[in-house]
């Protein structure tokens, strides 16, 4: 039994404590993506930007771009779907490994694009967006139920709440994978 006690007495002599300031991350081979210092965003892989990935043709509606706030008022719902989302214990999982700032600026573009107040969607196609994110339809639930809760706090007419969500609905096939 003493010999056992000697011999990791000398083990643990030997062992050196690692260097103060190890680069753990590079220890491992941890990647680290830089944020772009003007924007914020986690460089993405290059793909074709086109409006046609918005997933529909745009509405030309003055009034209807007026009762979601303008531009303005437009990417404040997009960015308070996305809060809500994250902290939306059913389906935070899904957010948590993503680009928030990204994610915030394209769902704008999209609502502001689909809702026809001028801008350019410069995000990726649905299904190129959400592959290998095994999305179901109880998460799609859980993110319709969150935007309609964000337009409902911005004080979007219900009417035109249900004008967003016939855009967007037929491109649920694109986003669910299992």
């Amino acid at each position: 039994m003493s010999f056992i006690i000697m011999a990791a007495a000398a083990l643990m002599l030997v062992q050196q404590a690692p260097a103060e300031g190890t680069d753990w991350d590079a220890e491992f081979g941890v990647e680290t993506k830089e944020r772009d210092p003007v924007t914020g965003e986690i460089p993405v892989d290059p793909y074709v930007q086109s409006n046609a990935n918005a997933g529909a043709s745009p509405y030309e509606s003055a009034a209807l771009v007026q009762d979601f706030g303008g531009r303005a008022g437009i990417a404040l719902i997009a960015s308070r779907t996305v809060e809500l989302s994250e902290a939306d214990p059913r389906i935070a999982g899904i957010f948590a490994a993503h680009d928030m700032v990204r994610l915030k600026r394209t769902l704008a573009e999209q609502f502001c694009y689909l809702l026809g107040a001028g801008c350019d969607y410069t995000g990726r196609d649905m299904r190129s967006a959400h592959a290998a994110m095994g999305v179901t339809h109880s998460d799609m639930n859980a993110l319709v139920e969150n935007l309609q809760t964000a337009m409902r706090e911005a004080g979007v007419p219900f009417a035109a709440q249900n004008r967003l969500l016939a855009k967007l609905a037929p491109m649920s096939g694109d986003v669910f994978q299992r």
